[in-house]
């Protein structure tokens, strides 16, 4: 899957997709903001509204903010249009946030194929009853 997906920019200049528009993997992680930004991966980090005594600290404006956390391990990720506005806002920056999908897996393709054959039985035993 080599398909870039570009958010649309709006007349403001921000990308604007609705939450629910974007597939689960849009999401971006530390290396990809790493990369759309231009900054290493500490300033991302230091950028990142994260507190080691909150897990979903309250929004702040003036930092990056990750999308909520159900637990102190799950990694952090950040919405597009979040990682746009900290760049253009904070930083100065003007960047073309780009979200890749992963590569599928061989993982993944297994899924997919035990879940078309389960399709396919689904449909036969309803055909059936």
């Amino acid at each position: 899957m080599e398909d870039t997906t570009v958010l649309p920019e709006t007349a403001g200049g921000m990308a604007n997709p609705r939450a629910d528009e974007l597939p689960p993997d849009a999401y971006l992680t530390v290396d990809d903001v790493q990369r759309q930004i231009k900054r290493s991966r500490a300033s991302v980090y230091r950028y990142a509204n994260t507190d080691p005594d909150l897990l979903n600290p309250p929004f702040d404006a003036g930092r990056l903010n990750p999308e909520m956390r159900r637990d102190r391990d799950d990694p952090l990720l950040f919405h597009p249009r979040e990682v746009r506005r900290f760049a253009q806002d904070i930083l100065g920056l003007n960047p073309t946030i780009r979200v890749q999908p992963s590569e599928e897996t061989t993982t993944q393709e297994i899924l997919k194929a035990i879940l078309v054959e389960l399709k396919a039985i689904r449909s036969h035993l309803e055909s059936k009853g």
